[in-house]
């Protein structure tokens, strides 16, 4: 057996990274592609390696004798590399196809060495190597018969985003037998390219063939293996993830603090969402109004401090509506004077954006990071503050003070002229979620010292539209994050949403209901965990202490190696320096015991 490595092409959208060099020479993670490459193809102890080169052709031909002297390759120059597509450099070795069984591969990919042997054990002679769609593909997709017959090649044209369950991306691997080359693929390749010319891809030419036949090539999905194929600058991003060891990789992963689509096996149990809302209708119902939302400018602050309004039923004039909860954070923490009291650990995006000089830390003693209003009480009077912050319930610990409490410290607070923040994100997971918000007209009449936040991408499961409010009957703190906040500051989705909420409200609050139920279930079968301490949550989230034999990073390593789940190792939040803590996700029934199963595994 020999291999075709198809390396003429110029890379453009790789920008400076091909400014001197082939698409192939590309590193990632510090290795060529092209060794990667070629190592793994050496290993399977080929007759020769065919390497078609174009652009900045010499330099790869020069790289590649120098650092492998003795292995078995050959060159052939595309000299029109500028002016054709694949189906030409492919052309230019369709004698050699016809000499031995080949494996055929593209050259800016990268794949795990097991594809390779894959394709080459298996017993059917001619394959194409091709993985489940996902959003991140774009290519050659095709369409599988119940024997993994490749029934159609699908094209740009023939592509239907209803149809993506069918659908199958090939990975641009291919096993051919000599026969198959000599009596099906060369001769049709030679007609192909007399009938429509060398601008065209080498795939168009099994279409046809598939099109006369389904049973000539067969697909073998090569199911959670990792591959990437390298075209731009994000997927060279993506594929460093990729291929990088465990702890480097979970490292990476948890820098990126989302975006996991382009990761679609990773099950991320890291991020904070509600898992029964919104409901598939409320998601149709936004699908069927994608375009005009797409092509259609969003309202300015005025109209969605309306919408927000009637979201949380609070006056519209109380209201500043944000791209997410942290924009208005960095919105609000820019305005504070003197002395800000922050209990930690926290949710960080708040004391990042204060000067850690302006930072009054309190670090509850008992084990479970548990404090009473009375201990936020003697916290402001002994640093004289001027605003005290109380994410309720907590971050990442899942303690909560109850309602009657928060509002007695505001009065008292008041008193002390002391501003008093409340992020109530997670306050709807609460076991009495229907008393406990802050969002009150009466309440914020009653205590204008008080100011709420809250996350809608958290609490009602949209991260995606990145909504949050700050509301406050304070007009002056109001006016001035309104005027801070750029004039379209949320998109035509996000407003949209907020639109028709209140006809779904209803399914809101089962989803509240069904989620305090899941989590008492979760956590009692969290507790069967040995090696895990869970403590008492009113959040969406589990704060857990890691006990031995396990340490957080070997145990967050290990759950993302085995089973590609990604959990918050809490060790670099304020509080938690040098302690074994990991915060666990709350997720729905299957997915929960998903996790369960496999911790249990770990015993």
């Amino acid at each position: 057996m020999q291999a075709i490595i198809l390396a003429a092409g110029m890379g453009r959208r790789l920008g400076e990274y091909t400014q001197n060099s082939t698409k192939c020479m590309v590193e990632v993670n510090g290795v060529k592609l092209i060794d990667r490459m070629l190592n793994q193809l050496l290993r399977l102890h080929l007759n020769k390696v065919i390497i078609v080169v174009g652009y900045k052709g010499d330099n790869l031909m020069s790289y590649l004798q120098e650092h492998y002297p003795a292995a078995p390759l050959e060159f052939v120059n595309n000299p029109i590399y500028d002016k054709t597509n694949n189906i030409y450099s492919l052309s230019l070795v369709k004698d050699r196809m016809e000499e031995d069984d080949t494996l055929l591969l593209e050259s800016d990919l990268i794949f795990e060495e097991v594809m390779l042997q894959k394709i080459v054990e298996h017993p059917y002679p001619n394959l194409a190597l091709v993985a489940k769609y996902k959003s991140w593909m774009d290519g050659t997709v095709v369409k599988l018969d119940e024997d993994n017959n490749i029934v159609n090649f699908i094209t740009r044209q023939a592509f239907k985003y209803e149809e993506v369950d069918q659908y199958y991306k090939t990975v641009n691997i291919y096993k051919f037998s000599k026969e198959f080359s000599t009596h099906k693929y060369v001769p049709f390749l030679e007609a192909y390219c007399k009938a429509l010319g060398n601008n065209e891809y080498y795939e168009q030419v099994l279409r046809v063939i598939t099109f006369l036949s389904n049973s000539d090539i067969k697909a073998l999905p090569i199911g959670d293996e990792n591959w990437y194929e390298i075209d731009d600058v994000q997927d060279l991003n993506t594929a460093s993830t990729l291929f990088k060891d465990t702890p480097s990789r979970l490292t990476d992963l948890s820098r990126r603090f989302g975006g996991y689509w382009r990761f679609p096996g990773i099950k991320d149990y890291c991020l904070l969402v509600n898992p029964y809302f919104p409901p598939q209708r409320m998601i149709e119902e936004m699908k069927n109004n994608f375009e005009i939302l797409l092509r259609d400018y969003p309202s300015g602050m005025g109209i969605n401090s309306l919408l927000a309004g009637k979201y949380f039923g609070i006056k519209s004039e109380y209201v500043t509506i944000g791209n997410g909860a942290a924009e208005l954070i960095k919105c609000l923490m820019e305005q504070m004077q003197g002395k800000t009291g922050i209990v930690y650990p926290t949710f960080e995006e708040y004391p990042n954006r204060l000067p850690s000089a302006s930072i009054v830390p309190f670090l509850p003693t008992k084990e479970d990071f548990s404090y009473s209003i009375d201990d936020i009480k003697h916290h402001c009077t002994a640093h004289q503050l001027s605003a005290m912050l109380l994410v309720n319930p907590d971050n990442p610990t899942g303690h909560m003070l109850p309602v009657t409490d928060i509002l007695g410290f505001c009065s008292w607070a008041e008193r002390q002229k002391i501003q008093v923040i409340v992020d109530e994100s997670f306050v709807d997971f609460s076991d009495h979620w229907e008393t406990s918000s802050l969002l009150q007209n009466q309440i914020l009449e009653q205590h204008p010292n008080l100011i709420v936040i809250k996350s809608i991408s958290k609490s009602y499961g949209v991260p995606g539209l990145r909504l949050g409010i700050m509301a406050s009957s304070s007009e002056d703190l109001i006016q001035k994050s309104r005027k801070s906040v750029a004039i379209w500051n949320i998109n035509s989705m996000a407003e949209f949403y907020m639109q028709i909420f209140n006809k779904y409200e209803y399914l809101y609050k089962d989803a509240c209901r069904k989620f305090v139920i899941e989590r008492k279930r979760f956590e009692a079968q969290l507790k069967t965990i040995p090696f895990l301490k869970v403590y008492p949550s009113q959040a969406n989230y589990f704060l857990c202490k890691v006990l031995a034999p396990w340490t957080t990073s070997a145990l967050t390593c290990k759950l993302l190696e085995n089973a590609n789940i990604l959990i918050k190792d809490c060790h670099s939040k304020h509080g938690l320096e040098n302690t074994e803590h990991i915060r666990i996700a709350i997720h729905g029934t299957e997915e929960n015991n998903l996790l369960i199963d496999t911790l249990r595994k770990l015993q």
